[in-house]
Order: structure tokens, then sequence, then C-alpha cells
């Protein structure tokens, strides 16, 4: 009786935690450490040559905090250094997603998303999950925790 009762328990504790998949530890595989320069350099080329709607992976530094964009769906902002001085806009959706708590200059972001070429550097979004299911999820990582 004790036996099922704590298989039970275990299966709704799962099915719980299953639903909410917000926050999952880093990828420690050591192929992720050869993303973010094959990112960044992908990032230096879309935005070369003014593409947009570019599906990259890279990281940077946080160069500055900005205020949330509060108009329509709500979006925590923030400029990335991704080297060599280019900078882009993260603009992450935080109606879908949870927001990066305690974030600050000089942190390094890893990000999954989706690149906008503007003349400003460009914009990287959907680095969340897709409701829809139209757009690969996305992802930010900081100090080891990926918010989706």
């Amino acid at each position: 009786m004790k036996k099922a009762a704590l298989a039970a328990l275990l299966l709704l504790a799962a099915l719980w935690f299953g639903r909410q998949p917000t926050l999952l530890p880093a990828d420690t595989s050591d192929s992720a450490a050869t993303l973010p320069a094959a990112g960044n350099a992908a990032i230096a080329d879309a935005y070369s040559r003014r593409l947009r709607d570019v599906p990259v992976e890279a990281e940077g530094r946080v160069v500055k905090l900005l205020p949330d964009d509060v108009e329509g769906s709500r979006h925590q902002r923030f400029l990335l250094d991704t080297g060599a001085g280019h900078t882009v806009l993260v603009a992450h959706n935080i109606d879908l997603a949870p927001r990066i708590g305690g974030l600050r200059p000089g942190d390094s972001v890893g990000f999954k998303g989706e690149y906008v070429w503007n003349a400003k550097g460009g914009v990287v979004h959907w680095t969340h999950h897709d409701p829809d299911g139209r757009h690969p999820g996305g992802w930010l990582l900081h100090q080891g925790r990926r918010y989706r």
C-alpha cells in the first residue's frame, strides 16, 4: 500500500514539474562550447548582409539593461555585446517565459532565438517557446539556468 501511494505521489510530481519546463539546467555537453563563436559570427554576417529571421545560437556580455517593453506582449530588454563591439538588442517575451532575475551589466548570457537586422545592430527575439509551434523554441542562458 505504501509503495503504491509513493508511486502515485512520484507520478503526480513528475506530471506537475513536467508541465513547467521554464527553468532547466544548462547543457553541459562539449559541443555547447563551440556554438557561441559560430553563432556570434553568424550574427555579424547577418548584420553585414542586412538579413532578418535568421536562427541564431550565441552568447554575449550584457552592456546595458533597458526598461521593459510593456506595449502588447511584455518583453525584458537588454543590450548584448556579441564580440568585436557588435551589440544586439535582446527582446525576451516575459508573458511566455520567466524574466532573468538579477541580470547585471557584465553578465554573460547565452541565447537561442531569431535575429532581425536593424541599423543599430539588430534584435534577437523568439528567445522562448512558441505556444503555436510556428517558430523553433528559443531560450536564454544565465548563470547555469535556461529560461524558455
